[in-house]
């Protein structure tokens, strides 16, 4: 199985105020924004390509959400790493074999098509991972 960092999902308190560093220092541009109110997700996200890679800045859309838990707790910053896999069914049932665990209530498909899920963190040392792939390749 190949895992290619898909993206860095990073937790900010106001896109529109982290937006210029990564569009004028990083040189980066923005490719799509848009609210995802699925329960248990509540963000608005600002997708960000640089030369070589994509960063999802993730607003909280309520003080109530899973991000504004997170940013509460830990801060601002990398809320997780995503890595796109060829096969998303394929790449669970060989993670789970090598006892890896899941947090199996985030699996969906995003407004965007990308199929994912998020691994326990405390089957990675404390980081959040997510495996992803796409419907539409």
């Amino acid at each position: 199985m190949n895992y290619i960092l898909d993206h860095v999902g990073i937790a900010v308190r106001s896109i529109d105020d982290a937006l210029p560093f990564y569009l004028d220092v990083l040189n980066g541009s923005l490719e799509d924004r848009y609210t995802s109110d699925a329960k248990g997700v509540e963000v608005h996200v600002a997708v960000v390509k640089t030369a070589d890679k994509v960063i999802e800045l993730l607003e909280p859309t309520t003080k109530e959400s899973p991000m504004a838990r997170f940013i509460k707790q830990r801060g601002k910053g990398v809320h997780h790493l995503a890595y796109r896999v060829d096969n998303l069914d394929d790449a669970i049932q060989e993670a789970r074999q090598k006892g890896i665990r899941f947090l199996e209530d985030t699996r969906r498909v995003n407004l965007r098509g990308r199929r994912l899920i998020y691994l326990n963190p405390a089957s990675t040392n404390g980081t959040l991972i997510e495996l992803c792939d796409y419907l539409n390749s």
